[in-house]
């Protein structure tokens, strides 16, 4: 057995390293800029109609999102996010199409929890657009022990825009407008949904 002091240093070292590793992590999560990355899902059925969710316990509507963890590509979060959300399954969505670049918002001030480090100030998203492939019964806001959503519904296309907090308004604005093709070809597709 080591003496006290060396056993002390030991894990002092290991505790050390430890936090090294975990603050690298948060680090790969929070972009240098202070953006975190994200998936933002939107879900089309055949209509054209989109899937607009109520978040728990408030009059606040929003299109799913989630963060990317560090290990995971966009698209496995967006899957991950797909089923801990909304409870769907790959099986269930088709991936019609994806935004080409990052689109970010900015957190209003009285959000960005200015103690934690790295300080994160918004987040920057990458945006899919899924076709439901399923009955809308298999849609279910609270599999999991705590939802983030308590409702929803399906939208026209552009209701969203007048509807989400301002903050995140410029980014539906530009998703929508360059996955709007997709999804006006949808609308016009034969065949069973």
């Amino acid at each position: 057995m080591l003496p006290t002091a060396r056993r002390i240093d030991a894990l002092s070292g290991f505790v050390e390293e430890w936090l090294q590793r975990r603050f690298i992590k948060v680090m790969s999560v929070i972009d240098a800029d202070g953006f975190r990355p994200n998936v933002g899902i939107i879900i089309a059925n055949r209509s054209g109609q989109l899937l607009w969710a109520r978040r728990v316990g408030q009059n606040a509507w929003q299109f799913p999102q989630g963060g990317i963890k560090a290990h995971e590509t966009p698209e496995q979060a967006l899957y991950r996010e797909l089923e801990e959300e909304i409870g769907l399954t790959p099986e269930d969505v088709e991936i019609l199409a994806c935004t080409r670049g990052w689109l970010r918002y900015r957190l209003p001030r009285r959000m960005v929890r200015t103690h934690s480090r790295p300080v994160c100030i918004g987040q920057k998203q990458k945006w899919f657009l899924l076709k439901i492939r399923c009955r809308d019964s298999r849609i279910c806001v609270d599999s999991t022990p705590k939802p983030e959503f308590d409702g929803w519904r399906w939208v026209s296309y552009w209701y969203p825009l007048g509807q989400v907090v301002p903050f995140k308004r410029e980014v539906y604005r530009r998703a929508l407008r360059e996955l709007a093709p997709r999804v006006h070809r949808l609308a016009n597709e034969e065949g069973p949904c």
